[in-house]
C-alpha cells in the first residue's frame, strides 16, 4: 500500500470514529430535565412527606423527592396532635428528621399546621379536671405552642401555615374550639404568636375550596380585616384537593387573582386530582368526612383505564398551564405526597379505595404530564 493509499485509510477510519450529534454518546451528554429544574425560575414545586418517609422506609420515594421537588411540607408530623399529645409532652423527633432532610438537600421547608380544628390534642382546650378552660388560659396554651414550634425552627422552616381552614364553604367562620373560646380574635393573634416567634418567617393562611365564591369571599373579608389590624400576614395557601370536573379552572384561577390583589403570595397548596366518584356532593376536603365502602366507589382497583389515565393528565396539564400563566402571583405548588400509593386520597372520604391522584406512580414512574410540563416550561 503507497503513502496515498495510507492516508485516504486513516481519513476513513477517523470519520467514522468521530462521535456526532445523534451519537449515544451526545445523548447521554444531554440529561433530561427533572420538574424542579424546569420550573426552577416560574414557582418551587414540592411535595409532602409522611412519617414513613421520614423514618427512612421509603427510600426510592425520597430519591424521587431530591430529584424532582425543591420544597417539603410535612403531612402530619408537625400537627399539634402528633408533636404534643399530651400536655407538656413535646416529641419532636419525626419533625426534626423531617427539617434535616430539607436542610441536607437545600429544600425550602413549610411548616404546617400552628392552629387547626383539626388533629388538635384533646388536652388543649381541658382543664385538669376534664372542664372547658378559660379564655385567658387557652390564649395562653395557643402562644405557648406556637412559639415553642416555631423558635425551635427559627432561620430553618421559611414558611408556615399558621391558621388552617377556618373559614366555612359559605363564607362565615367555622365556630370551632377556638373561635367559641376567642372568637375571630383567635386567628389575628395565632399571626402574633408566630411573628414574635420568628419576625423572618413568612405567614399563611390556609384552606381548602377556595375556589367556590362565597368562600373566597369569606377569606378575602378576613384577610381584608386582618391586614387593617396591622397583623403579620404574608400569603394564602389554596389547597388544591380537585377532582375531574370541579373546580371549574375559571373559578381557581379567580381566586388566585384575589387573593394576589391582597398583595399577598399565593401558593397551591395540598395539591392532587382524585379520579374516583364522589360519595357526597361536598367538593371540599373536610377529614372528618367518612363514608361507607361500596365496590361501585372504586371502580378502579387494579389499574387505571387508558382512557381514564388520558383524561387525568389533560387535567393536571390545564392546571399547571393555568399556574404557568400565573407565575408572578404563585410562590409554590405542592403535591400532597410523592406517589399514588401514598396518597390520603386512597383512603379520605371511603376507606379502602384506589386512587390514583399524583404525578408519580405506585413504582415512582413519572406519568406523561411530567414530560408534558417540562416540554412546555421548555418552549
Amino acid at each position: 500500500m503507497n503513502n496515498l493509499s495510507s492516508l485516504i485509510l486513516l481519513a476513513v477510519l477517523l470519520v467514522s470514529c468521530k462521535p456526532n450529534k445523534f451519537s449515544d454518546t451526545a445523548q447521554l451528554d444531554e440529561k433530561p430535565l427533572k420538574l424542579k429544574e424546569a420550573l426552577a425560575d416560574k414557582f418551587l414545586i414540592g411535595t409532602a412527606l409522611n412519617i414513613r418517609q421520614i423514618n427512612g422506609y421509603n427510600p426510592e420515594e425520597m430519591e424521587v423527592v431530591r430529584e424532582n421537588f425543591n420544597s417539603i411540607v410535612a403531612e402530619n408530623c408537625m400537627k399539634s396532635e402528633r408533636l404534643v399529645p399530651n400536655q407538656g409532652e413535646y416529641d419532636f423527633s419525626a419533625a426534626d428528621k423531617f427539617v434535616a432532610f430539607g436542610e441536607e438537600n437545600n429544600m425550602v421547608i413549610h411548616g404546617h399546621t400552628l392552629i387547626w380544628h383539626s388533629q388538635t390534642p384533646k388536652w388543649f382546650f381541658k382543664d385538669s379536671l376534664d372542664q372547658e378552660i378559660t379564655r385567658e388560659e387557652l390564649i395562653s396554651r395557643m402562644k405557648n405552642h406556637i412559639n415553642t414550634v416555631v423558635s425551635r425552627y427559627k432561620g430553618k422552616i421559611k414558611t408556615w401555615d399558621v391558621v388552617n381552614e377556618a373559614v366555612l364553604d359559605d363564607g362565615t367562620l367555622r365556630k370551632s374550639k377556638f373561635y367559641d373560646l376567642l372568637g375571630e380574635d383567635f386567628i389575628k393573634m395565632a399571626f402574633e404568636f408566630a411573628h414574635e416567634a420568628d419576625p423572618d418567617a413568612e405567614l399563611y393562611y390556609n384552606d381548602y375550596s377556595t375556589s367556590l365564591p362565597e368562600k373566597r369571599e369569606g377569606i378575602v373579608r378576613m384577610v381584608k380585616n386582618l391586614q387593617e389590624q396591622g397583623v403579620p400576614i404574608h400569603g394564602v395557601g389554596m389547597q388544591g384537593h380537585v377532582g375531574m370536573d370541579y373546580p371549574e379552572l375559571e373559578e381557581f384561577e379567580k381566586t388566585i387573582v384575589a387573593f394576589s390583589d391582597l398583595g399577598l403570595k399565593v401558593s397551591v397548596t395540598e395539591f392532587d386530582i382524585t379520579v374516583l366518584p364522589s360519595p357526597w356532593d361536598n367538593q371540599g376536603a373536610e377529614v372528618s368526612a367518612n363514608f361507607e365502602y361500596k365496590e361501585d366507589m372504586n371502580p378502579y382497583p387494579e389499574k387505571l383505564p387508558d382512557s381514564v389515565s388520558t383524561a387525568f393528565n389533560n387535567r393536571c396539564f390545564d392546571f399547571f398551564k393555568l399556574f404557568l400563566k400565573h407565575e408572578d402571583k404563585i410562590d409554590k405548588v405542592t403535591l400532597w405526597g410523592v406517589n399514588d400509593g401514598n396518597s390520603w386520597r386512597n383512603n379520605w372520604p371511603i376507606g379502602g379505595r384506589t386512587d390514583y391522584p399524583l404525578l408519580f406512580d405506585r413504582d415512582n414512574k413519572p406519568k406523561s404530564v411530567v414530560d408534558s410540563i417540562i416540554a412546555i416550561v421548555k418552549k
